[in-house]
């Protein structure tokens, strides 16, 4: 795993990448989340949608919302970016929509657009 910095309006945010699938359950989320705070000093992360278990988007499975509460408990913010089109599941669209409209976690179709919401 590689972490690169983007700054953008003064505004650090860690960008995490990978060849292999880097958050597989809670405790790999925090293990990675506190690797970048303590290494970039940023609670802001882009992160692709390719590093997640794919069970992360099955909102059944509940590790979509055991990992995001823990990114709202240790005040991290989060855009995880990607194909999101591929996913056909209304809850998941639902519930990427309602993400989006608040201020921690964030779904984008590029990195690009990632480190624009995590700059506001």
């Amino acid at each position: 795993m590689d972490i690169k910095k983007i700054t953008k309006n003064n505004i650090d945010i860690a960008n995490i990448i990978a060849d292999d699938i880097v958050i597989k359950d809670v405790q790999s989320a925090i293990d990675t989340f506190m690797t970048v705070y303590y290494d970039l000093g940023t609670k802001n992360i882009a992160i692709s949608k390719d590093l997640f278990v794919k069970e992360f988007f099955v909102l059944s499975s509940g590790i979509a919302g055991e990992i995001l509460q823990k990114v709202a408990n240790y005040q991290f913010r989060i855009a995880i970016y990607g194909d999101f089109s591929v996913y056909t599941s209304k809850p998941l669209k639902d519930f990427i929509f309602e993400s989006n409209k608040g201020n921690t976690v964030f779904f984008s179709d590029s990195l690009e657009k990632a480190v624009e919401q995590l700059s506001k």
